[in-house]
């Protein structure tokens, strides 16, 4: 009886380490190669991920303007760390792993103190920039959703002439004062002045394009010059980044900019693009850098790129953040900006 119970108990049988360490095994593989030799490849390819993030200023534009679209997803090249990571494990290479440290330590310096909470600092105003999109059915929601960020600046593109009459009714009690050219809007809650359209059309778009305005708003801090705009969008092609339009049209802006007389500019609109992509630099190059923040706002279901921009001249972006999506396909952006010196 004694021995008929203990048969049938069960036995639990250690694990055979052994065939742990050959499935897991770091010394040397089937052809000989030890940790160390094995994955170069691996290597390789995080010093190229180091490099295209370090220095992709110098990514030649020359042929299918390369250099744009790596800037215009640049922060994306840090996905390719836990690529790398776990090929690596797999690959069971010391030297891969060695490797790795280099561009996961470059993109950590680009992009880590992002992910950091920090003190926006105090701020002036707040302005509120949205493409709010010509497909867009519900203005009404779209606007309530901007009014409760508490903006002293809100400016609109893609407004389409029977939706722009919704959006000046919604928008009339908390913003008596506003100005519109064509498809882009401003309103605001000081008096504006000198209202004018801006010339940002691309020689090869016919006529009736009409994507930028100045204005002058009145503030408590002096007059201020307010620059909307809306820039070509860009292509992906097989032929490479098409982004001829954007370009000479950022060209244009930066030429009005550097005749703006008013010492402080905002400028606010859709650039379809980063600030890091150099066909912007015409504009970015004269005004103060933006808060760094990812703050994506396109596309709204699941953003990628932060292509809506608040920049300032003579006065400090404090912080940028996106705002609840509303019935467009971009997502609502909200800067504070300090303008006293």
């Amino acid at each position: 009886m004694a021995s008929e119970s203990r048969a049938a108990v069960p036995r639990w049988r250690p694990i055979h380490v052994g065939r742990w360490r050959r499935l897991w095994r770091w010394g040397k593989d089937a052809k000989g190669r030890s940790s160390w030799a094995r994955g170069r490849v691996l290597a390789s390819l995080a010093v190229l991920t180091s490099g295209l993030m370090a220095f992709h200023a110098i990514v030649p534009n020359a042929v299918g303007h390369l250099g744009s679209l790596l800037e215009a997803f640049l922060p994306w090249l840090g996905l390719a760390v836990p690529v790398l990571l776990v090929l690596a494990l797999l690959r069971r290479s010391a030297t891969a792993l060695v490797f790795l440290l280099l561009p996961a330590a470059v993109w950590a310096n680009l992009f880590g103190a992002l992910l950091l909470p920090g003190d926006r600092g105090a701020h002036d105003i707040t302005a509120v920039q949205h493409n709010v999109s010509d497909e867009n059915t519900a203005p009404v929601g779209t606007v309530e959703a901007l009014i409760k960020a508490a903006p002293e600046l809100i400016a609109l593109e893609e407004l389409t002439p029977p939706a722009l009459a919704l959006y000046e009714k919604a928008l009339a009690p908390d913003y008596p004062y506003h100005a519109v050219e064509g498809t882009v809007g401003l309103w605001s809650k000081y008096p504006l002045a000198d209202v004018r359209q801006l010339d940002i059309k691309p020689k090869g778009i016919e006529e009736g394009w009409n994507r930028g305005l100045r204005a002058a708003a009145r503030t408590p801090w002096g007059e201020i010059a307010v620059y909307v705009v809306h820039l070509p969008s860009v292509r992906v092609r097989l032929t490479g980044f098409d982004s001829g339009w954007r370009d000479e049209s950022a060209g244009l802006l930066g030429t009005a900019i550097a005749a703006e007389k008013l010492d402080k500019v905002i400028l606010l609109g859709d650039f379809n693009s980063t600030v890091d992509d150099r066909g912007l630099a015409p504009v970015t190059s004269q005004m103060n850098p933006p808060a760094r923040d990812f703050a994506f706002s396109w596309p709204a279901v699941f953003p990628v790129s932060r292509i809506d921009h608040i920049m300032t001249r003579s006065a400090t972006v404090t912080g940028v953040r996106t705002l609840p999506a509303t019935g467009s396909d971009h997502l609502p952006i909200a800067a504070g900006i300090k303008l006293a010196s």
